[in-house]
């Protein structure tokens, strides 16, 4: 398992547009992939869960990614969020 943390820098947090963007990249890969913020796991490739963990722009998130591809997922993930997630 493999795990990164990153700083959400989209102005308003992770609404519908930029979690459905999440869910796309993570649902190419065949690893489960998780993030972590405050309390609570959710599941990346789930839309629901993204947008129900409420993150807003500058709150900190930890990826974590378990599976055959994961050092590919991570490193995916990571820079679709570094890269603002379409917008």
């Amino acid at each position: 398992m493999v795990s990164q943390k990153v700083v959400i820098k989209n102005p308003t947090g992770l609404h519908l547009r930029p979690a459905g963007i999440l869910c796309k990249e993570a649902m190419q890969f065949k690893s489960r992939i998780t993030f972590q913020f405050r309390d609570s796991t959710a599941n990346a490739k789930s839309v629901l869960s993204v947008l129900g963990a409420c993150i807003k722009s500058g709150d900190e998130v930890e990826f974590f990614c378990e599976g055959e591809d994961e050092e590919l997922a991570l490193k995916t993930i990571i820079a679709a969020i570094e890269s603002g997630l379409g917008e």
